[in-house]
Parts: C-alpha cells; structure tokens; sequence
C-alpha cells in the first residue's frame, strides 16, 4: 500500500478533495478528544493554490495532508492541519507527509523559523527526528492572527487563563541558525552573497 502513496505539493488541480480533507480532520479531533483550530474549505484552497499544502494520494484516494503558513512579516513558518486517514495510517505516512511539509518550508523560506503547536506524542517524535526542540510559547510568533487560530480550540479557555504563556500543546521549533549544516541555509547565504554582489 506505501509504494502506492504518492506525496504531493498540492496545486488548483486538489481542490475537490478540501471537504474531505476538513471533514477528517474534524472527526479525528473528536476521536482523540484534543483540540484543532479549525479552518475554512476557503483557506485551504488557498493553501492548495499557493503552493503551501502537501497532499498524499494512493491510486487518487485521499490518504493524507498537511499545510504550511508564514507569520511574522516570515519570520516563521508553521507546518499545520497533519492529518492521515485512519486505513492508511501504520505505514509512516504520517512522517512522509511532516517530512515533506518541512522541506517545502525550508525550501520557500529557509531564513524562517519552523514551529508547531501539538498535543500528539507521535509528531512529537517525527518533530525531534528532524530537529525541532520543545520551547515555551514566547519563543514563538506573537502574530495575534495565528493566536486566533486557536480561539476554536476546545481547550482555549487554558490558553487564556494563561495569558497566552501555556495550554496542553506542546510547542516545538526548528531554528536553522542552530543547524548549519542544513543545505538549505548554504544556499540561502548563497543566494544573500550573489545579491550583495551584484548590488
């Protein structure tokens, strides 16, 4: 079944699989009994026609997905919304779609700072694995519009209560500063070089 799993950049062309992609999302969240922000079919459309969102398919199934958006003026990217549908899931999947989520956004923003909210133990360990740390919340974006994301969250009262320091997510960041030996910072100090350079 894995080899058959294609993970994609989504484009226009994976429109007709948003309702299924936020109707597995809201039912996943319900089973585990963990929040989510939620999000419209309009955004993740968006996401799907800006080059933002990853997608797996086997044989034109929907079997996965995840997107990634940029905050502070793209200062950091957030890979968001990681979701795999229940058959599927045993396989890896899920640290196929976080992988390549990662390497768009270090891709399109390599300068960026990489960050997420979860409460699952299984991102978790994939976050680890490709060099992301836990961090406190004022570590992370103060952008109020993502912080609004989470106003749909069933556990945002904890967010507030907390004036915005904690909740039961565990924050996790990727900085590339503290990581030179990824390929995309040499190419990007490349790319800075050849600007000076021709200025």
């Amino acid at each position: 079944m894995e080899s058959n799993i294609e993970i994609l950049v989504a484009n226009e062309n994976h429109i007709p699989y948003v309702d299924i992609i936020l109707n597995t999302i809201e039912v996943a969240a319900k089973i585990r009994g963990t929040g989510i922000a939620k999000r419209s079919p309009e955004y993740v459309k968006q996401k799907m026609i800006e080059g933002k969102a990853i997608i797996a398919l086997c044989d034109g199934e929907f079997a996965g997905f995840c997107y990634i958006e940029t905050w502070s003026n793209k200062e950091f990217v957030a890979n968001s919304g990681l979701i795999v549908v229940d058959k599927f899931r045993g396989h890896g999947l899920a640290k196929r779609i976080k992988r390549r989520a990662f390497e768009l956004s270090r891709e399109r923003f390599p300068n960026a700072k990489i960050f997420g909210l979860t409460t699952g133990l299984a991102v978790m360990k994939i976050n680890s694995e490709l060099g992301y740390v836990p961090v406190t919340f004022s570590e992370l974006t103060t952008d109020e519009a993502f912080w609004k994301g989470c106003q749909s969250c069933v556990n945002y009262d904890i967010l507030q209560r907390t004036g915005g320091t904690k909740c039961l997510c565990t924050a996790m960041l990727y900085d590339p500063a503290k990581h030179p030996e990824d390929t995309h910072n040499k190419e990007s100090e490349k790319e800075s070089t050849e600007s000076t350079e021709n200025k």
